[in-house]
């Protein structure tokens, strides 16, 4: 593979989005050349294979075969000048690689730019923030496939979930389905309710690995939805992440809203790292809510969120009742809040939520900007981006230390997402090893130049008393496929330096 040195930042003028910009091809764009140049030469012996007499006086040839993460990478040199633009938007170190977004972004250039005049304007002029952020709703709304009324704005995705979940009208006995792999962020704000409303939560066990199917999600759910109802249960609610926090696993939404609208449910999904990384139409696909981070994939400044709420019903995509919610967090509260029976919205729940007291408006005029950059790229051009450098890296991982150190799936496309989870250590079972796990993604930092910002993550996995410390590897647009490749090259060093 190919091993390139770090790339010098653009600097200069924020680029203009064009692609093959031949003048500023690098050297990883002259190398996809030569690749190309080395598969039409490949083509031409593959033809010639066999082609000897009869006599055994001919010469074979066999045509070396280009495997998935080959084809991979020439997919992502395709558009490299393109994309070296992109990242020339960004201030981000050049002494570290940073492949941890699902933690945490950053800002462009552009917005930094903005939210500096922002508060300085704010400070000149001792400008007050009550508003219920309209403006802000209809810039963003039509890029979520929603309308104005649909999306609030929130201070994380945990805030959402707790907008979400403690809203609701619960009562005593209500039944959440939910995962064994979710966050905090919407673990919590089920504790309260089971503390506050006396409602259960039963968790489905999640697989990990590459053996799994959408269908597999679905099903899961659905058995555990038939065991409680035939044990008396009253199922209200289903609640889970896409993708998983902790492999990267993109739960079906699709799949999973088919079963919540078979069984009369409340859909909640923990969409963390959708914003920025995904580009789904929400009014589409239907959930009552869909949680997702400003300040991570979408690039946004910190404490910024977007909160999908349904407010109204279209039938084709989810014809239930619109449940009974209450704001919990707003400074917005009118008596009474009878939800929609139609397409037509009866209030705008979306303020509701957006609402409390003097806002902060540099912080959302920043996320409109982010938001307006992705627009500006193409939103399914980055999702396309940041699914195929994640693809290239579980084969990569595959070829190396073997398909079943994945933890993430690969060969299904309904569960991608540009977040994978594998076992990078010689000793299998080291993967159980907390100390250890931390030891890798620090060494991964200290000895390597420039170093790798990863994370590791604790997984449950079934038939394992123990959690599995797994690392995790987040891909977005300012990574490319020379960075994947040091990458693996940094992880498999490090693992047999720690063997």
């Amino acid at each position: 593979m190919h091993a390139a040195q770090p790339r010098t930042p653009v600097t200069g003028p924020e680029p203009a989005f064009s692609i093959h910009t031949a003048g500023r091809w690098s050297s990883k764009r002259r190398d996809f050349m030569r690749v190309l140049g080395a598969g039409a030469g490949l083509a031409a012996l593959g033809q010639l294979a066999g082609c000897g007499g009869g006599d055994g006086g001919g010469v074979a040839f066999a045509a070396t075969i280009p495997t998935a993460a080959d084809a991979l990478r020439i997919r992502l040199l395709q558009d490299e000048a393109f994309w070296t633009q992109v990242q020339g938007m960004f201030v981000l170190n050049p002494a570290k690689t940073f492949m941890n977004i699902g933690t945490a972004g950053s800002m462009p250039k552009l917005v930094l730019d903005l939210f500096d005049e922002e508060n300085r304007a704010k400070a000149r002029e001792s400008a007050s923030g009550y508003t219920d952020l309209m403006d802000q709703r209809k810039a963003l709304a039509p890029a979520f496939g929603v309308d104005p009324d649909e999306l609030a704005l929130s201070a994380n995705t945990s805030s959402g979930m707790c907008h979400a979940i403690l809203g609701l009208d619960w009562k005593s006995g209500d039944v959440v389905v939910t995962t064994n792999h979710e966050h905090g962020g919407g673990d919590t704000p089920l504790r309260i309710a089971q503390a506050r409303h006396g409602i259960e939560v039963s968790r489905v066990e999640l697989p990990v690995g590459n053996a799994q199917r959408a269908s597999d999600y679905a099903n899961l759910f659905e058995q555990r939805i038939l065991e409680l109802r035939n044990a008396g249960k009253r199922v209200r609610a289903m609640m889970w992440s896409s993708p998983t926090y902790k492999t990267g696993t993109m739960l079906p939404i699709e799949e999973l809203m088919a079963v919540v609208r078979k069984y009369e449910l409340i859909s909640i999904v923990d969409g963390a790292h959708l914003p920025g990384m995904m580009h789904y139409d929400y009014a589409r696909l239907g959930m009552d809510f869909m949680s997702g981070a400003g300040h991570k994939w979408q690039c946004g400044p910190g404490s910024t969120g977007i909160l999908i709420v349904r407010n109204k019903i279209r039938t084709a995509a989810n014809p239930l009742p619109l449940p009974k919610w209450y704001p919990v967090h707003t400074s917005s509260f009118a008596k009474p809040m009878e939800r929609s029976t139609n397409e037509t919205a009866s209030f705008d729940i979306a303020a509701q939520v957006s609402v409390c007291g003097s806002m902060h408006l540099p912080l959302w005029n920043g996320l409109v900007k982010a938001g307006q950059l992705w627009d500006q790229i193409g939103r399914k051009k980055i999702e396309t981006y940041d699914l195929t450098l994640a693809s290239y890296l579980k084969e990569r991982i595959a070829e190396k230390w073997g398909v079943d150190r994945l933890y993430s799936p690969k060969d299904d496309p309904r569960l991608l997402s540009a977040i994978t989870s594998f076992n990078p250590f010689v000793n299998p079972a080291d993967v159980t090893n907390k100390e250890k796990s931390a030891s890798f993604v620090a060494r991964l930092m200290s000895d390597h130049a420039p170093g790798f910002l990863i994370r590791n993550v604790d997984v449950p996995v079934i038939g394992s008393e123990a959690r599995h410390w797994v690392v995790r590897v987040s891909t977005h647009l300012w990574a490319d496929a020379a960075d994947i490749d040091r990458l693996v090259d940094a992880m498999w060093a490090t693992s047999r330096a720690m063997a």
